[in-house]
């Protein structure tokens, strides 16, 4: 009687086998849906003197997203029609998908954005963090910032924690 239902949880384990594997296959499939050739097009609206937008744009091409970089002669207008208020403002501002982001916010936080899918206005990494994606500078040690989500009504949350390896 033992081995008939060693048998049979050997035989239910062989059966639910495949279907783990076909889980974790599905999951590979949807971690990997945002690949380059699913990312959309950023634009990346800027000012044109602006050394640190282009390294920005730079890190969002490497990640697979097409970039439109599109001079702007007056950024707080831009900012202020897209609600990126002062305490919120960097030096860039971009949009993708319908959602505007600000300053050098690391692609792995639009990625995830766009994953998720948020009922929000955009992302926001205020002011321009030392060692933030277009903002290394060798010998400078890089500080830790947080990645805000910011609402549509203007208030904002903490969305992704960037730390110092």
């Amino acid at each position: 009687m033992k081995r008939f239902y060693v048998g049979v949880v050997m035989a239910l384990f062989f059966a639910i086998l495949p279907l783990s594997v076909e889980a974790q296959q599905t999951a590979v499939a949807v971690e990997s849906s945002l690949n380059s050739e699913s990312l959309p097009d950023i634009a990346i609206y800027r000012s044109e003197s602006c050394g640190c937008c282009t390294k920005w744009g730079e890190h969002v091409e490497t990640a697979g997203f097409r970039i439109q970089d599109k001079v702007v002669e007056n950024m707080e207008t831009f900012k202020q029609a897209n609600g990126i208020t002062p305490e919120l403002s960097s030096c860039h501002t971009a949009v993708v998908d319908g959602y505007v982001v600000e300053g050098h916010v690391p692609a792995a936080s639009i990625k995830k954005m766009l994953q998720e899918r948020p009922d929000i206005r955009g992302l926001a990494a205020p002011g321009m963090p030392m060692g933030s994606p277009g903002m290394e500078t060798a010998g400078v040690q890089a500080e830790g910032f947080d990645v805000l989500a910011i609402a549509h009504d203007g208030t904002t949350t903490v969305f992704d924690q960037i730390r110092p390896k």
